[in-house]
């Protein structure tokens, strides 16, 4: 089982000590959250609140997660990154895959990618990008993102991109490992037929149960079930010794774990030293044990 830690929307010198912590802690990741900006007006809802309000992200710092990880690989060395998750669509994918290419080679490939389609319309007016079909678009982006950084000469020719034969320069010398994120039967379809791996959004353990068995059906009937595939996810059986076990039995190989509700009004009020003392508690008291 591999541990990453989970903090966002936190003062913005929290996140170097942070990331040094939970490294000297024993833990494998770090998740780095998305987002372009907060419209003034908007109709959509937030997915992950009970009501679908998001009013609690207006002001909060959200720094460009490429920009973020390669900060912080300046100050560690074996964390891995994750963006949890990038919203891909709206983005350009060359531009992205120079920027994954870029952060994975200075890092010491220490970069794995999880994406995801933006739920909110306005992420794709900002951008200048359709939101009808954000999917197929998704789909090419992650094979563009894929071809280019593998170092190789690619070229695609699609419904959205049309890219000549090129190549990029640096290139991380392992692939960078694509995860999607999503709870929808297609973002599960998605994980398993372009990704190589899962990222579970939060959510009761018997939803969890049914979205692996879900993952589970689509591997064996397209006949992936001896690819490796990594499964991240969220659960407060992480925070006992037992639980990870069950959690690992249960073919999930890596648990994303945080100390604090990010859905408040205002600014974090929790204390570096605090934040850090949960660290450390988890180091000594679930990742040792879980790899004694």
């Amino acid at each position: 089982m591999r541990f990453t830690f989970a903090e966002a929307m936190t003062d913005l010198s929290y996140y170097a000590p942070l990331a040094q912590a939970a490294e000297a802690a024993g833990f494998d990741g770090l998740t780095i959250a998305d987002s372009i900006a907060y419209p003034e007006v908007s109709d959509a809802k937030y997915p992950y609140t009970p009501d679908g309000n998001r009013e609690f992200l207006e002001g909060k710092d959200f720094v460009e997660p490429f920009t973020q990880a390669a900060y912080l690989g300046a100050v560690t060395s074996t964390i891995r990154f994750l963006p949890f998750v990038l919203k891909l669509p709206i983005r350009p994918p060359v531009l992205v895959a120079k920027q994954a290419s870029s952060v994975a080679a200075l890092t010491g490939n220490r970069l794995s990618l999880g994406v995801g389609t933006s739920p909110w319309p306005e992420d794709y007016d900002m951008m200048g990008v359709d939101f009808k079909r954000r999917g197929k678009r998704m789909d090419e982006c992650m094979d563009v993102i894929r071809g280019l950084t593998s170092g190789d000469y690619f070229e695609f020719h699609g419904e959205f991109y049309d890219i000549p034969k090129i190549k990029m320069s640096p290139a991380p010398t392992e692939p960078v490992p694509l995860l999607v994120g999503g709870h929808a039967d297609l973002a599960l379809r998605r994980a398993v037929i372009r990704g190589d791996g899962w990222m579970h959004g939060g959510g009761p353990a018997e939803e969890l149960d049914a979205l692996l068995e879900k993952i589970a059906g689509i591997r064996t009937a397209e006949g992936l079930n001896d690819k490796p595939f990594e499964i991240h996810v969220i659960s407060m059986d992480a925070y006992t010794v037992d639980g990870v076990r069950a959690l690992e039995d249960k073919g999930i190989t890596d648990v994303i774990v945080g100390f604090r509700l990010p859905y408040i009004m205002g600014s974090d009020t929790e204390p570096l030293q605090k934040k850090i003392d949960h660290l450390n508690w988890y180091g000594e008291n679930i990742i040792a044990k879980v790899n004694a």
